[in-house]
């Protein structure tokens, strides 16, 4: 009988990774509750804890924390004649080829700017593999949509237009479709200065609203801006396991609580109907296979269901996943490509919080959420 035996370096390099887990926990020091919540809320993030990066991690780090105002790039500045213009195009279903599915069908504020279904429905009522994303903040990204195949907000703005399964419509039919309404003219002329409609007009005019879309300050931001009662005991831990032992750090960091990265989480689902190599099709790389763009945590409770197929209900679901270890299910009795199997990201390990600590990074979530706006509509030219 032959005995399988790992490779000698694979093995070692696990207990090195281990064993480099195991010390860095050792070395932190013991805080009491008290002592992070003077620390967290002190202004100074400076005096924080230092928090648990893998090597790859900390280059160019940024720590999370209040979040400023997204810019606007100098081709496409900010006026409030083009985001009233912008948002009116955002709302009209015309812009489809059945005029019945807008940008707001599938990103609804009073929904997170999601939708709250798993996969949205789009033309004729067909469904894609993946969750739509929360808009919320979208201005700080630097790639759009789970696979980063926008590099712009412009170019984003018209690819759920032209998809088959989404809105289904040509650009040149969606140009024709606006120009027709004569009540459309006096927005572009003082948007644009004429009443001429084109493709990088809707562009435009769409992704300034788009950009103006943030969350407000939320009890997260008012804690670490030195209100120390702004958290409980338990968010406070949290806070503390979010950048410690929980490690969700490496990934989401900065103010916008995304590194802006793609990242393999083991949610490829190999060999299953909803198998989705995220930005691989893209790139045709294979380090790419099963990555997909790290979203932001910001208002993360409006946002379910979550991950990019929209499997995971609830917030526990994600982060007993985390704490899991990242299995990477591949289906049983699937006979699949190996060079084609997702490898998910060394940053992902097996946690091992207990279920206090699981609760307390779930609680400190939804501090990183604000109350549900419910903003009206506007009122869409030409349609009584």
């Amino acid at each position: 009988m032959k005995i399988r035996r790992l490779p000698v370096i694979g093995v070692s390099l696990v207990m090195s990774m281990s064993l480099l887990s195991f010390m860095v926990a050792s070395l932190e020091p013991t805080y009491s509750i008290e002592e992070l919540r003077a620390l967290y809320s002190s202004g100074d993030p400076a005096k924080w804890p230092a928090p648990f990066l893998d090597s790859a991690v900390r280059i160019g780090f940024q720590d999370i924390g209040k979040l400023g105002t997204a810019p606007y790039p100098v081709y496409n500045p900010y006026t409030k004649e083009k985001e009233a213009l912008g948002k009116t195009l955002f709302y009209d279903p015309r812009l489809s080829q059945s005029k019945q599915v807008a940008c707001a069908s599938c990103h609804d504020p009073e929904l997170g700017w999601g939708d709250g279904r798993r996969v949205s429905y789009g033309h004729n009522r067909q469904t894609g593999k993946r969750n739509a994303m929360s808009l919320f903040n979208i201005g700080h990204f630097t790639a759009f949509f789970w696979d980063g195949r926008a590099a712009t907000l412009e170019e984003q703005s018209v690819f759920p237009v032209q998809d088959k399964v989404e809105m289904a419509q040509t650009l040149t039919a969606m140009v024709t479709n606006v120009q027709a309404v004569e009540a459309y003219k006096p927005l572009f002329v003082a948007a644009f200065g004429n009443d001429e409609v084109s493709v990088q007009k809707i562009q435009y005019a769409i992704a300034t609203f788009e950009r103006g879309i943030a969350s407000n300050s939320s009890r997260f931001d008012a804690f670490v801006s030195g209100h120390p009662k702004a958290m409980t005991d338990e968010e406070v831990q949290g806070l503390h396991l979010f950048r410690t032992k929980a490690r969700c750090i490496n990934c989401h960091n900065t103010p916008l609580f995304s590194d802006n990265q793609f990242h393999n989480d083991g949610q490829a689902l190999y060999g299953s109907k909803m198998e989705d190599f995220g930005r691989y099709h893209l790139t045709k790389k294979q380090v790419d296979i099963g990555a997909f763009r790290t979203p932001s945590l910001r208002e993360v409770g409006q946002t379910g269901p979550w991950m990019h197929h929209g499997n995971f209900p609830t917030l526990r679901d994600v982060v007993e996943y985390y704490n899991n270890g990242n299995p990477a299910p591949i289906q049983r009795f699937v006979k699949v490509d190996e060079s084609m199997r997702p490898i998910p990201s060394a940053i992902l390990r097996k946690l091992d919080l207990s279920t206090d600590e699981v609760k307390a990074v779930e609680a400190f979530l939804r501090t990183l959420t604000t109350p549900v706006r419910k903003p009206f509509p506007p009122e869409l030219p030409g349609m009584q």
